[in-house]
């Protein structure tokens, strides 16, 4: 049988529902003979064991070098990617079979084995270079442009980054890794890696997920939203995306709430983010038929411009600090804190029809920092919402702005003649909560 149709109790840590490839409790990969009482998750029948032939990839041989990549590297990675890879290498590694008697898998290319596969933890990730093999060459036989981001040379610079659950570390810290090495070659290898959650350091237990409305997700039961389903919402992806970055269980386990998704869209994308790009892109069509006035002449009050740059550059650095540390969460809270940043600006210098009709200087200043400043926003908010940016670039009519390691008012100049406005979210009602907790509830018993 396949691994995961074997449960039983773990042997490190008691859990009851162990699979036989891996312990959800406690993290640790398993073998199926390890577990205690086991069966069989189909029939809950007691397994038999027979002998077999394995081939084996020696990781205890592999240690050293492994534990030399894991030193020059782990710095840089999450606490829970630190933690669960140092504790394998604390226990020390074995010897792991990297073959199963199965009928569907990728077979093992040797004369006499053709009835084996490979276990796809070995093989899944070898599949990260075949698939960009096939990218780059667009499935052309014999093409070498992969061995540009796998086997680069001295003066190519690649950094391999990958984002997963916890539950996967081991196999991108240690297993893959490990084969990389033992090859003998210069493979390009994990730079950094992000996870969520931290590692208990007591009892190396870690239980950082994402649970639906205090339960767990499952879609057995269905319990919980899905992708393939959130379109049944009507909602767009931006608000999910949204929604599952900022509530990204980093430390400790978060709750996926349909109240607060609902808040969080009115509240944060709506009011915060929907509105500030609305007022900017529309006074500019009232005011100016859509043409960025010379924003250059107020000389009354340049201070106030110069604290404004000063603030987003703050929030700017702290940006790029978080997104180079793979810190997504706070990546995503620094963009919405440019965003209430600009909204202040507005609401300071009282951007109204008084402003324009009064003083046409000031007004025209503050128009040309908040639009520059909303072109900056859209940028930073890219990597997270991609289908809002292009929406908003679209009402600047301008390209994507590349993210500068310091900004100023002048990205957009003047003369610049903007799109017309559209709204970026519509507001949700808040009796869609008991629809959707219907919905999306579960089946009764």
């Amino acid at each position: 049988m396949a691994d995961r149709f074997v449960e039983g109790i773990c042997p490190r840590c008691g859990y009851q529902d162990a699979r036989g490839d891996q312990c959800d409790k406690c993290g640790n990969l398993l073998d199926p003979m390890e577990l205690i009482e086991p069966r069989c998750k189909i029939d809950g029948a007691t397994p038999v064991p027979r002998d077999t032939t394995h081939f084996y990839v020696r990781l205890d041989a592999l240690q050293p070098q492994v534990e030399k990549f894991v030193e020059e590297h782990s710095p840089l990675w999450s606490q829970n990617a630190q933690s669960i890879t140092y504790s394998w290498l604390k226990q020390g590694l074995n010897a792991r079979s990297i073959t199963r008697d199965l009928k569907w898998g990728v077979p093992v290319p040797l004369k006499g084995y053709e009835d084996k596969v490979f276990y796809v933890w070995f093989d899944a990730p070898i599949g990260y270079i075949s698939i960009t093999a096939n990218y780059t060459d667009a499935g052309v036989e014999g093409g070498q442009d992969w061995k540009k981001w796998w086997l680069p040379d001295s003066k190519t610079d690649v950094k391999l980054y990958q984002f997963m659950g916890k539950d996967n570390v081991p196999f991108h810290t240690v297993l893959f890794p490990a084969c990389l090495l033992g090859t003998g070659q210069p493979w390009t290898k994990l730079h950094n890696i992000s996870t969520t959650g931290i590692l208990h350091p007591l009892t190396l237990l870690t239980a950082e997920y994402l649970q639906y409305e205090g339960d767990k997700f499952s879609k057995s039961r269905g319990v919980g939203v899905f992708g393939d389903q959130a379109s049944l919402t009507g909602q767009s992806a931006s608000t999910f995306r949204y929604y599952l970055l900022s509530s990204r269980p980093e430390s400790s386990d978060s709750q996926f709430l349909w109240r607060e998704f609902i808040s969080k869209h009115n509240t944060e994308l709506l009011n915060n983010l929907g509105n500030l790009v609305n007022r900017v892109i529309k006074f500019l069509n009232s005011k100016y038929q859509g043409i960025l006035p010379n924003y250059t002449q107020d000389t009354h009050d340049t201070a106030q411009i110069h604290k404004f740059e000063e603030d987003v550059n703050q929030l700017l650095s702290a940006y790029i600090e978080n997104m180079d540390a793979i810190r997504i969460k706070h990546g995503l809270r620094l963009a919405m804190d440019l965003s209430t940043r600009i909204n202040t600006f507005l609401q300071d210098n009282k951007l109204d029809n008084n402003l324009f009709n009064h003083f046409p200087e000031r007004c025209a200043a503050t128009l040309g920092a908040a639009l520059n400043a909303v072109y900056l926003l859209s940028a930073v908010l890219s990597p997270f919402l991609p289908s809002t940016s292009d929406a908003i670039d679209e009402q600047i009519n301008a390209p994507r702005l590349a993210i500068p390691d310091e900004w100023f008012v002048g990205d957009i100049l003047p003369g610049h003649k903007i799109g017309k406005a559209q709204y970026l979210f519509k507001r949700i009602d808040e009796g869609e909560e008991e629809i959707w907790k219907s919905k999306f509830g579960g089946s009764p018993n």
